[in-house]
């Protein structure tokens, strides 16, 4: 009973923070949660993750799939101090996404607390729900010292 309580209470907070991605989740997780077996629920447990980053990752390259990104473009990326400073941020993204689901593996309550951050920032300073993996890796770094 407690994780449908939890999961309405997210689904109340992504729908006050017109926070999409996270409502729709919620709910699915709570149907899921609702059919006779628990086969559904535990595979999206240990592949959610993967599929959802695969599916993010779709939409990232889908420009260059689409041809509005070139090899030409992607060479002058190399030639401004933004386009380096990008590839630099990059590294460092995929690198606290990487500490993150480490983390979120290891210590999954830890989802809570990330998504009612998330939603607090999209609903009070009009951010942007696409941080938790990325926050996660940032509170991985700190993790040992917070214990």
């Amino acid at each position: 009973m407690d994780a449908i309580i939890i999961l309405a209470v997210i689904i109340v907070l992504g729908l006050m923070s017109k926070n999409a991605a996270v409502w729709i989740a919620a709910a699915g997780l709570m149907i899921l949660r609702f059919l006779p077996s628990e086969q559904p629920l535990n595979w999206t447990n240990q592949y959610g993750l993967k599929i959802g980053i695969a599916i993010l990752t779709m939409g990232v390259l889908a420009p260059i799939a689409l041809g509005k990104i070139t090899a030409l473009n992607l060479l002058d990326t190399l030639k401004s101090g933004l386009g380096i400073a990008a590839i630099f941020v990059g590294l460092g993204v995929a690198y606290l996404g990487g500490r993150g689901a480490g983390l979120l593996t290891a210590q999954p309550h830890i989802v809570t607390g990330l998504l009612i951050g998330t939603i607090l920032g999209v609903a009070l300073f009009r951010g942007v729900p696409v941080g938790p993996l990325i926050a996660a890796g940032i509170l991985a770094l700190f993790a040992d010292t917070l214990k």
